[in-house]
C-alpha cells in the first residue's frame, strides 16, 4: 500500500470520527489533531522525499494556518468582550421581531452583506452572539445558525474581500473588484434565498426568547455597551482597510484591533471593584474563548495541508480536468461540491496553478467564466457540509452542531442553494452569452 493512500485513508477515517463526534463521544478536535500530525508523519517517514523538504513544507503550512488562526482568535475575542459587555443587547433589542420566518429573513440578510464587508467567518461569529440572546432552544438555533453559514458564505463569495479564496483571486489577479461584485452577487444572493423560501414553508411559530441576566446588565453602564458595541464593530470593520493600507495579511489588522479593545478595557475598568475587573477585562474573557475550535481548525488546515504538499490535491484538479474533458462549468461545479470535504484554500490554490489567466481564451482571461464561477463554487459549495468551510468549523465550535444533524437537515437545502446560483451562471454565460 503506497504512502499517499495510507494518507488518504487516515484522512478520510479522521473525517469520520468528526462527523461521528456524538456516538462516539470524542470531541472533533482530538480527531482533527491527530490527522494532522499523522498524515505528516506518513509522508515523511514514507514519502521517499527529502526530510527538510517536507519540514520546509510543513513550515509553509504552519505559517499559513497560523495567520487563519491567530485571526479567528482574535476575532473570537474581540467578539467575545462586547458580547460580556452586554453590546449585543442594543442590537438585540431593536430586533423585535417573533415570528421564526421573519426572523430567518432578517438575520440571512444582515449576515449576507456583513460578510461581504467582514468576511464570512468574522461576521458568523458575531451572529452567533446574536442569536444566544435572540433564540433560547438548541434546536431552533442550530437551524438559524445553519442559515447564518449559508449566508455567510453565499455573502462572502460575490465580495473580493469577504473570503480567503476571492482575497486569494482577487490578489492573483484573475477576477477584480467591480466584476466580481457584479458577477456574482446574483447567483450567490440565489444560493441563500432558496433554502430560505423552502424554509418558509416549513417553519412556523414564534421564537422563544431567553432571559437576560440581570447581574450582567448591572455592571456595564449603558455608554460603556454602546462604546464597545461601535468600537468593537468599527475594528472588525478597519480590517480590510488596515490590509488595503499596509498590505500586511488580515490577522493583523484583527490582531491590532484585539490590542485597543484590550487597552480601553483595561482604562475603563481600571477604577472598579476587584469583582467587576474580574468579570470584564480580556484576561478573564479569555479563559471563555472556544478554545478546541481553534485546535480543530489546527487539525484540518494541517490535514489538508499534508495531501497538498504529498500532491493528492494536484492529482485530484489534473484528473478533474480529464475526465470532464475541460468543461469549465462541470470542473468549478466539482470544485465546490469538494470544497464542502476538502478546504476549498488549497483546491482553488491548486486550481490557479494548473490554470493561467490567458487574455487570448474568453474564459479564462481576467474576469473570465471559469474565475468567476470558481468563486462562486469554491465559497459557497462548502456550505454543503458544516465542515466545508471556516465558517461552518466557527458555528460547529461555538454552537456544538452535530456534524449528522446539519448532514440530515441542512446539507440537501445548501446542495439545492448551491445548484441553483451554478444555473444560473450557466444560463446567463453560456446560454444568453452574457
Amino acid at each position: 500500500m503506497s504512502y499517499s493512500l495510507v494518507m488518504v485513508i487516515i484522512f478520510v477515517l479522521g473525517y469520520l470520527c468528526i462527523a461521528l463526534e456524538h456516538p462516539l463521544k470524542i470531541d472533533k478536535a482530538a480527531s482533527a489533531l491527530l490527522i494532522g500530525v499523522l498524515t505528516w508523519a506518513v509522508f515523511i517517514l514514507f514519502g521517499g522525499v527529502d526530510v527538510h523538504e517536507v519540514v520546509h513544507s510543513l513550515d509553509e503550512n504552519l505559517a499559513e494556518t497560523a495567520q487563519t488562526l491567530f485571526f479567528l482568535f482574535a476575532a473570537m475575542t474581540i467578539v467575545e468582550i462586547v458580547d460580556r459587555h452586554n453590546g449585543f443587547k442594543i442590537i438585540t433589542d431593536r430586533i423585535t421581531a417573533t415570528s421564526k420566518v421573519k426572523l430567518l429573513w432578517i438575520l440571512s440578510f444582515l449576515t449576507f452583506f456583513m460578510s461581504a464587508v467582514l468576511d464570512n467567518l468574522t461576521t458568523t461569529i458575531v451572529i452567533l452572539s446574536l442569536l444566544r440572546k435572540l433564540i433560547k432552544d438548541q434546536p431552533t438555533r442550530w437551524t438559524y445558525a445553519s442559515i447564518v453559514v449559508i449566508a455567510a458564505n453565499a455573502g462572502g463569495a460575490w465580495s473580493p474581500i469577504g473570503d480567503v479564496t476571492t482575497i486569494m483571486l482577487w490578489i492573483g489577479g484573475q477576477i477584480t473588484a467591480g466584476k466580481i461584485i457584479t458577477g456574482i452577487i446574483a447567483p450567490s444572493l440565489i444560493s441563500m434565498i432558496v433554502p430560505l423560501v423552502i424554509l418558509s414553508f416549513t417553519m412556523k411559530g414564534e421564537i422563544e426568547r431567553p432571559e437576560q441576566g440581570k447581574a450582567a446588565e448591572s455592571i456595564t453602564t449603558p455608554g460603556e455597551q454602546l462604546a464597545l458595541l461601535i468600537l468593537g464593530v468599527g475594528l472588525l470593520l478597519f480590517v480590510p482597510v488596515f490590509k488595503t493600507i499596509t498590505h500586511l495579511p488580515p490577522f493583523m489588522g484583527m490582531l491590532l484591533g484585539l490590542g485597543i479593545m484590550w487597552m480601553v478595557t483595561e482604562l475603563m475598568h481600571k477604577k472598579k471593584s476587584k469583582e467587576i475587573k474580574q468579570k470584564l477585562t480580556v484576561v478573564h474573557i479569555l479563559k471563555h474563548v472556544e478554545t478546541p475550535t481553534i485546535f480543530f481548525f489546527l487539525g484540518i488546515l494541517t490535514a489538508v495541508g499534508a495531501l497538498g504538499a504529498a500532491g493528492q490535491l494536484g492529482l485530484l484538479s489534473e484528473w478533474l480536468r480529464e475526465v470532464t474533458g475541460g468543461n469549465i462549468y462541470v470542473i468549478d461545479s466539482v470544485i465546490g461540491v469538494l470544497s464542502s470535504i476538502i478546504d476549498n484554500v488549497p483546491l482553488v490554490a491548486a486550481s490557479m496553478k494548473m490554470y493561467v489567466v490567458d487574455p487570448s481564451v474568453l474564459d479564462f482571461a481576467q474576469d473570465g467564466t471559469f474565475w468567476q464561477m470558481l468563486a462562486y463554487c469554491a465559497g459557497t459549495g462548502g456550505s454543503i457540509l458544516i465542515i466545508g468551510s471556516a465558517a461552518g468549523v466557527a458555528a460547529m465550535g461555538l454552537e456544538k452542531i452535530d456534524f449528522v444533524w446539519y448532514l440530515k437537515h441542512i446539507s440537501w437545502l445548501a446542495l439545492v442553494g448551491y445548484l441553483a446560483g451554478v444555473a444560473w451562471i450557466y444560463v446567463e454565460k453560456a446560454v444568453l452569452g452574457l
